[in-house]
């Protein structure tokens, strides 16, 4: 059984329900999918609407874009620049 956490605070989502999020969204969602690029996050804290959401606060984004492109990498064996061509930038 696999256990969900969110992944910006590690609550359960007991009390905030787990929304499942992909990394790479919008023409990269499928491939985020694909390559196991999605987290839990709780669904209003640090989804959408607390101070550190991924969808209100930059700098979550891209600590989130930056460990989904290091995940990719190890994972896959990619380069920065094959990283790159399937996702159209690096973000580290």
């Amino acid at each position: 059984m696999e256990v969900k956490e969110c992944w910006l605070c590690g609550r359960n989502g007991s009390v905030d329900p787990l929304d499942k999020h992909h990394i790479f969204g919008a023409s990269n969602r499928k491939k985020s999918d694909k390559y196991g690029l999605v987290v839990y996050l709780c669904g209003n804290r640090c989804h959408r609407n607390g101070e550190y959401a991924v969808h209100r606060n930059k700098e979550t984004m891209e600590l989130l874009h930056r460990y989904g492109q290091h995940k990719a990498m190890n994972e896959q064996g990619w380069t920065v620049d094959e990283f790159r061509q399937r996702f159209g930038k690096s973000y580290i």
